[in-house]
């Protein structure tokens, strides 16, 4: 695997999946985020401190991403750093792989990496720099072209989480948790090639487990790893989580015979 010693070389990582996973026209593609932000109504709830948000093409996923990114738009003025995980689906890899890049592309412009974040946590030894594994992978990426669209001007810390325990990963959320200026996305999609049913039954089960801040399984969600990182920093904070949508493939795309599941969760502040 490709390492490096530091972040922020200047380079720009280039749009992977842009005309497959979502729109590469800017127009469309804001339309339809727009759209998809506007299936929930306006969030009034406590503050939300994370999200967890599916990574799928936005045909399938794209409205129960809406829901979760809904959460941010009243507080879109004073949010500056959003960390972003996501399971690594391209490249095998130990801990959590961070990138050197100093911006990311989308069709909608380039999102600046937070480059002061490596040097946090450049000590602990799940931590790496690993370009590769960012080169390809969807899951991260799908998340950008929301984060434009709801923030006006946000740094990101991109973090693919390979083999890595919960206490990795809740040791990093630890280290650049801050304040409300720093929110969590977490990227997951849930059940795989299940039929409508059976992934409804298994996707109850998982909702009921991240509502109760109970660590998940590898078969029940893509980024089970990740989001038990969270829910680890999530107990010991006192966070409490709200399910905002649970659905999957058969409800948004129709074929019900082999499905994907897709939830969206909001993690709130005390």
């Amino acid at each position: 695997m490709a390492m490096c010693a530091s972040t922020s070389t200047g380079y720009v990582r280039a749009a992977a999946v842009a005309g497959q996973f979502y729109p590469d026209d800017p127009a469309t593609l804001r339309g339809l985020i727009q759209a998809c932000l506007e299936t929930t109504p306006p969030w009034t709830g406590p503050r939300v401190k994370a999200i967890i948000a599916p990574h799928a093409g936005y045909l399938y996923s794209g409205p129960i991403a809406g829901a979760a990114y809904a959460c941010f738009l009243t507080e879109r003025a004073h949010v500056k750093r959003i960390l972003l995980l996501g399971p690594a689906h391209c490249v095998a890899f130990t801990g959590l792989a961070s990138s050197s890049a100093a911006r990311w592309a989308t069709p909608l412009g380039e999102v600046r990496l937070d480059g002061e974040s490596w040097n946090l946590l450049q000590d602990l030894p799940q931590m790496r720099i690993s370009d590769e594994a960012h080169e390809a992978e969807h899951s991260l990426e799908v998340q950008l072209p929301f984060l434009q669209a709801v923030f006006d001007d946000v740094q990101i810390v991109p973090l693919l989480v390979g083999a890595a325990s919960a206490s990795d990963v809740a040791a990093v959320l630890e280290r650049l948790w801050d304040g409300p200026e720093t929110r969590i996305v977490i990227s997951s999609d849930l059940s795989h090639y299940l039929d409508h049913e059976r992934a409804g039954q298994k996707d109850g089960e998982t909702r009921e487990a991240i509502e109760q801040l109970r660590p998940l399984h590898e078969d029940q969600a893509c980024g089970c790893r990740p989001i038990n990182g969270l829910m680890e920093a999530a107990r010991r904070r006192g966070l409490r989580v709200q399910t905002l949508e649970l659905r999957n493939s058969g409800d948004t795309a129709g074929d019900r015979r082999r499905v994907v599941g897709y939830g969206a969760w909001a993690f709130l502040e005390n």
